[in-house]
């Protein structure tokens, strides 16, 4: 294997010294994709949560965790997936990091039925004017992600945990969800930017 989409000179060096070049390159061709396959597809639209990394300007980096109801992820072509910014905290710490430096790290797991993990890396896109907008509850943004890798991992070391409800925060048509209840303590509440309006899904 010539050219490799998953492992650079870094990569190269903790495989030369441990011998795993070779596992390494048979792993990449027979698992590393470009485009998603319909089992991706489904496992990332029925999941309800996943991790996300970015790195601003300089490469630091920031891991952060998104969560919604089922489908708040969708596989919106061959190499694209989407996925809404609710209403947070207001320091954007991920998507800013998009914004400076596009390159973009997903996790997507499942912890309670079947154990499983997809990663997906690419470059991805910011858009407040996003078509999708007006077809999902609560988004005030769309990102968008251009898929450079989608590999599957291993998953021996996931714990097998049970899901017991979505958060009452996640937003779901017929009504707003409440809001958290740091945005009033003494200490933020003078402090805290105004709600977004957000989608409310009407538009199919």
């Amino acid at each position: 294997m010539t050219a490799s989409i998953m492992f650079h000179d870094g990569n190269r060096r903790l495989q030369d010294e441990f011998d795993s070049r070779r596992i390494s390159d048979r792993l990449e061709e027979k698992l590393t994709r470009t485009a998603f396959t319909d089992e991706d597809k489904a496992f990332i639209e029925g999941l309800t949560y996943f991790f996300l990394a970015t790195a601003d300007a300089e490469g630091r980096p920031d891991c952060s965790f998104k969560g919604g109801m089922s489908g708040f992820v969708r596989v919106t072509g061959p190499a694209e997936l989407a996925f809404p910014d609710y209403d947070g905290n207001g320091m954007f710490k991920s998507l800013g990091n998009l914004l400076v430096n596009p390159n973009i790290g997903m996790l997507f797991i499942d912890l309670h039925d079947k154990p499983r993990r997809l990663r997906v890396n690419g470059t991805a896109s910011v858009n407040r004017e996003d078509p999708l907008l007006a077809r999902t509850v609560g988004a005030q943004m769309i990102v968008r992600v251009h898929a450079r890798a989608i590999f599957p991992n291993c998953p021996r070391y996931i714990p097998h945990l049970q899901l017991v409800e979505p958060s009452v925060y996640v937003p779901r048509p017929g009504g707003a969800p409440p809001e958290p209840k740091w945005k009033s303590f003494a200490d933020f509440k003078d402090f805290v930017h105004p709600r977004q309006p957000t989608a409310t899904g009407s538009e199919d």
